[in-house]
This record gives C-alpha cells, structure tokens and sequence, in this order.
C-alpha cells in the first residue's frame, strides 16, 4: 500500500511512541519490571476513592448517567462543566475568563496539536513560522505533532546553576540574553512545572516572557498539565498566570485520571472558537467521562483544596524518598538531579558518562527498568550539545518498592558505564 507524505510524520522511532509503547508493555506483563520511565500518575487511594464517590453519585442523579454516555457534547466541551470552571477559575484567581473562553479537548496531547498547529506553519503572506521553546529540555510529546514542512520548534540552550547549598542539585534557567523572538517566531511555549526536570519557571522568569509575548503581539503558552491550578504537583512557590495573550493548557491525567484522556484550553475567545471547530472536524465532539465526572467538585469549588491537601502532599512525599534513594544507590557516582520543584520526575545527569543515554536506555531495558533517554527531550535544539545525551528522566510516581529497585538497577549500570569491568548483574526483582 501507498501512503502519502503526511504518513511520514508518523516516526516509529519517535520519542512518544517508544515511551508509550514501553508503559503498555510494562502493564502487560506478569514478570516483574520497573516501569520508571512511563507518565502514567501515581495511583493515590484518597483520589481514587474521590472518583468513585462522584461517580456513583452521577449514577444516582436521574438520568445523568445515561447522558453521559449516551450523548455527544457540543465541540467546545461539555457546557455545564465549562461554565463550572469559568466561576471556579473567575472566584479563585479574579481571572476575566467566561465560557467562550475555555475549551475542552480529548487530552492535553490533542490540545499541543491543535494549537501548535493553528499557530505555526506556512502563513498567507508566504512567511512560515514557529514554536520557540525558551527552555530546552522539554516535554517529549511535543516533538512530533507538527503537521507543517518545515521545523516545528526553535529551542534555547539553557543556562546551568548548580546549588550552592546542596551539590546533588542544579537548575536550568532561561538564557534571555540569548533569547530571539523574531517575525517567524508564531508563539513562546513552555511546561510549568516541566517535564522532564521538575523546573517551575519562576513567577519573575514567566512575567518576563510574558512581556516579550505581547510585545511581538503573540501567544506565551504555558503547559500547566503538573501545575496549576489544578493539580497542583509543586514544591516551590508560584502563582498561575492567566491573561488575553496567554493560552493556558490544563490536564485532568494528574489528578488520576489518565483514561479519561481530558484536556482542557483557556484562551481569547478566538482561538477557543477555532479548536471548537477543529473538534468538530476531527473528533466531533471531545469525551464527556472525565468533565461529567468532575463537574460537581468544579462547581462546589473543592477541586483545588484537594490537590492541595491530597495530590500535592502525596507526590513531595514521594520525591523526597525518591532523592534519598537516589543519594544512597548512588554514592561516588558522578551524578546530579535538576532541583525537583514539580511534577512527577527526576531528571539524573550523569556528567561525562562514556555511553550515551539511548544505550543506558536499553542496557537498563534489558534488565527490565523503563526509563526515557535524555535526547527525546530536546526538540529544535540545533547546536550539538553532549549534555542530551548524559540524562535520563526516571518517574518516582510508581511503587516505591519499584523505584527503589530501578534505582539501585540504574547505580549498577552507570557504575559499570563509568568503569566497563565484566561482573555479574541481576535484573530488578531479583
């Protein structure tokens, strides 16, 4: 069979796809392996008891059920719960948002294609133009939904600060004086808390670019998926941002609700009107699960205390085991983790480490630990950077006893990369 050129976006070998191929394969198997490397969130009981309280009181009220699955919702969403989110989003943070102002999706991986794009590619005038991503690394699922000819991305090297007071930790920060913003330059975009390194751009870095946005008269996106307002996985103090100029990604997978493949876009009412109709065109209608499930705890406005209580506490727990781990198995070996401030990540440089992070990946494979290799994290980065090729990003979101395990894995392997003497290895649940 023939295919066309637009076939060829379709990589086998893309980043995404190893990464979501990987965490089937891990769920699927009965033997034992640490799946370290997968986005899937922590299974939190105080959540999941949540969820199915609110779904059997759905199931109580009349015929709520049946609407839910028996009914398309309007392209832009799920209207009762657009509105809910809307007084939510207007009572918490004073934001100027209506219902024509928000949009839901299929997933906040649907709502980065859409929008990018809607904004990047070939325009009228002949000028084709792009994402510029301020900070490199970035999040892996960006990389390949570019449906247009030329590159999606343009990406910044990041500046690195190491930590003065504890030197496992460094931090990127953004190089603004070495930021371009050009005419060909379509929307600045970046992941709060990112992923892969669990960096939260600090209020004064975001307000900067901000500024540089509405002074080109473009969008500043920010991929809050981990972050705020909801649900909230953050170590650090920030304070979510929204404004005419910024178009806000938000995500319902974090709180525990991957399946229901929800994505949810605040933004000027034009570009909320657009991704309607691309919904439309290409979905119908985005699902209705995961809105009709949270509707009641959007409009009683108990969704955030929770995750500040529940989801939040839950994860900085889990990080601060995963970072001892980390500084036991890994004592003399020459590592550092990016200050985790978010997320659900840690992301391990190993500085100088004489393999590259593809092979780690699959020595690491072989031993039945998942983790992703740094280089998928770096789309539109041009110059020729060792540092991609010496990290690795590991969730801590899993069972604590499987992190444990695939950390110890991962010492022996680096420890072996770094001094290549033969020696009996085991796998992980050994």
């Amino acid at each position: 069979m023939k295919y066309s050129d637009f076939a060829d976006k379709f990589n086998p070998d893309c980043g995404i796809l190893q990464l979501m191929n990987d965490l089937s394969y891990a769920v699927n198997q009965d033997k034992d392996i640490c799946m370290l490397g997968g986005g899937n969130p922590a299974a939190i009981p105080e959540m999941e008891a949540c969820f199915r309280s609110e779904l059997k009181q759905l199931m109580d009220q009349g015929n709520e059920f049946e609407e839910m699955i028996g009914n398309y919702d309007a392209p832009q969403g799920n209207h009762r719960f657009i509105r809910a989110l809307a007084g939510l989003l207007q009572d918490t943070f004073d934001w100027p948002v209506t219902e024509k102002n928000i949009a839901v999706t299929n997933g906040s991986q649907a709502s980065f294609g859409i929008v990018f794009n809607l904004l990047s590619g070939r325009y009228g005038s002949g000028l084709s133009k792009h994402i510029r991503l301020p900070l490199a690394p970035e999040y892996i699922g960006y990389a390949d939904v570019g449906l247009g000819e030329n590159e999606l991305f343009q990406s910044s090297q990041p500046i690195i600060r190491m930590d003065e007071d504890d030197g496992l930790f460094f931090k990127y920060r953004v190089d603004f004086e070495n930021l371009e913003i050009g005419e060909t330059c379509a929307a600045i975009c970046l992941s709060r808390p990112t992923n892969p390194t669990g960096n939260v751009v600090t209020d004064t870095e975001l307000a900067k670019l901000s500024m540089l946005a509405r002074q080109r008269d473009i969008p500043l996106i920010v991929d809050g998926a981990y972050g705020l307002p909801f649900p909230g996985i953050l170590f650090v103090d920030a304070n979510p941002v929204w404004e005419d100029h910024v178009i806000l990604c938000l995500s319902l997978s974090k709180l525990g609700l991957p399946g229901a493949r929800t994505g949810i876009i605040v933004a000027n009412e034009d570009l909320i009107a657009l991704i309607s109709r691309s919904n439309a065109i290409f979905n119908l209608a985005p699902g209705r699960f995961g809105p009709s499930l949270l509707t009641r705890l959007v409009q009683s406005r108990e969704l955030i205390p929770v995750c500040r209580s529940v989801v939040q506490p839950y994860y900085e727990e889990r990080v601060n085991h995963a970072v001892r781990m980390v500084r036991e198995r890994m004592a003399g070996i020459p590592v550092r983790i990016h200050k985790p401030e978010g997320a659900m990540f840690l992301w391990l440089w190993f500085e100088g480490i004489p393999v590259s992070s593809e092979i780690l990946y699959q020595r690491l494979k072989q031993r039945g630990v998942f983790v992703i290799a740094g280089h998928h994290f770096f789309p539109g980065l041009q110059e020729s950077w060792q540092h991609k090729h010496e990290c690795i990003r590991v969730s801590y979101a899993g069972d604590p006893l499987k992190v444990e395990q695939g950390l110890q894995v991962i010492a022996e392997e680096v420890r072996r990369a770094y001094d290549p003497v033969p020696r009996t290895v085991t796998t992980a649940g050994a």
